[in-house]
């Protein structure tokens, strides 16, 4: 019974996203960097070919081409939004050695949405194929990957359970099942056969043939269980109070004296930003410890996306940042705004960031770098109770 329902939840995933599984085939992993690893494995690459990625990618989406094609990357304006027009130019120049287009559905730093059925028929132009990373998007917007007929067709889809509400260890692999029935897969053994002698393998078939080892059962039926739910809820409504939350939180940030934020619309809920007068993550460390606000500090597994938006040289050797302490390796604050959010989080947020940029030398040092614990904390003399504040 369990195999039955395992088997059921590829097919509600691949439903959620509109795959064609006569076509397509759901082939699940841990998360999105397993995903698109497996992917990267599993391209049939050849001396010269090129994977064009782009500079808002996360690592994820970056670092397992390099090992098995020449990569070259789409640059991004000073907002942070990516230059289709160059894209068509390197598509062009690199024609037709041009296999992959690597790009990601929303920036994890910006929140900027790509047009990725604009860009899928851009690649299919000039002969490539499209991967879109959809860890932010699948979560914030409904996705249709469209027929295979359909130029503007997404190849290859991966995201991540844990990113839309499920819980952690359920990733997503979606791709044309003809591509995954060609050469070997990247992780053999239990499960993958049909039958084996000594001199013999007989592969199984799709999906078990990449899904090597005892299955996360627990994780795929919670994900699919989910994404029924939100099914229910309707991913529209859901899409459009996210979008009027995020607006009342770019107002409500721009009050906060000095602030910067970074990136522009269209956009999901993810909103970065910095206080110049303080380190990245010392004023996450003061959210965290005076306000009780979870928020991510630092450049959020996209480096050189990040150093680009802060106007650094992203072609630094990186020996000059590993001989700086992390205290001052460059970084900003995030929060990310999901359908349980409301206003009153945001107006509590505004006010404390308020609070802390009218009182910067106070802050500044009460929170010194612990050189020990590689973080900024306050003196254990500091007695506070985030519970008791009150914007």
């Amino acid at each position: 019974m369990s195999s039955f329902y395992y088997d059921k939840s590829h097919e509600v995933i691949g439903r959620f996203v509109k795959a064609d599984l006569d076509w397509d085939t759901v082939i699940l992993t841990k998360n999105t960097t397993e995903s698109i690893n497996k992917l990267a494995h599993r391209f049939p690459f050849q001396r010269g070919d090129i994977v064009i990625a782009t500079e808002m990618e996360h690592h994820s989406n970056d670092l397992p081409w390099r090992f098995r094609a020449r990569v070259e990357y789409v640059p991004v304006d000073e907002k942070g939004c990516l230059q289709t027009v160059i894209l068509e130019q390197m598509l062009k120049k690199h024609y037709p050695h041009t296999r992959l287009v690597a790009v990601c559905g929303a920036s994890n730093v910006t929140g900027h949405i790509n047009d990725i059925h604009y860009l899928a028929a851009l690649a299919h132009e000039y002969g490539a194929l499209i991967l879109v990373d959809g860890a932010q998007l699948v979560p914030h917007r409904p996705v249709d990957i469209k027929p295979h007929d359909d130029p503007a067709h997404i190849d290859f889809l991966a995201f991540s359970g844990h990113k839309i509400y499920a819980p952690f260890g359920c990733g997503v692999l979606i791709g044309p099942r003809h591509f995954f029935q060609q050469g070997n897969p990247d992780q053999t053994g239990g499960g993958t056969v049909s039958l084996v002698t000594k001199e013999q393998i007989i592969w199984a078939g799709l999906p078990d043939r990449e899904e090597a080892g005892s299955p996360n059962v627990l994780g795929a039926l919670l994900l699919a269980d989910t994404l029924q739910y939100l099914q229910q809820l309707g991913l529209e409504r859901m899409a459009a109070y996210e979008d009027e939350l995020t607006c009342y939180a770019l107002e409500a940030l721009s009050s906060v004296p000095g602030i910067i934020i970074y990136g522009s619309q269209p956009r999901v809920g993810v909103i970065t930003f910095n206080l110049p007068s303080f380190p990245h993550a010392q004023l996450g460390s003061i959210l965290c410890h005076e306000g009780g606000i979870g928020v991510r500090t630092g450049c959020f597994c996209a480096q050189t996306y990040v150093r680009k938006l802060l106007g650094l040289n992203t072609e630094q050797p990186l020996s000059y940042w590993s001989q700086k302490s992390p205290a001052h390796w460059p970084g900003m604050v995030r929060i990310s705004l999901a359908a349980y959010n409301t206003r009153e989080e945001i107006d509590r947020l505004a006010a404390l960031l308020r609070q802390i940029a009218d009182n910067a030398n106070y802050y500044k040092h009460l929170y010194p770098f612990s050189h020990h614990q590689q973080e900024y904390l306050p003196p254990k003399s500091h007695h506070y109770d985030w519970r008791s504040y009150k914007a």
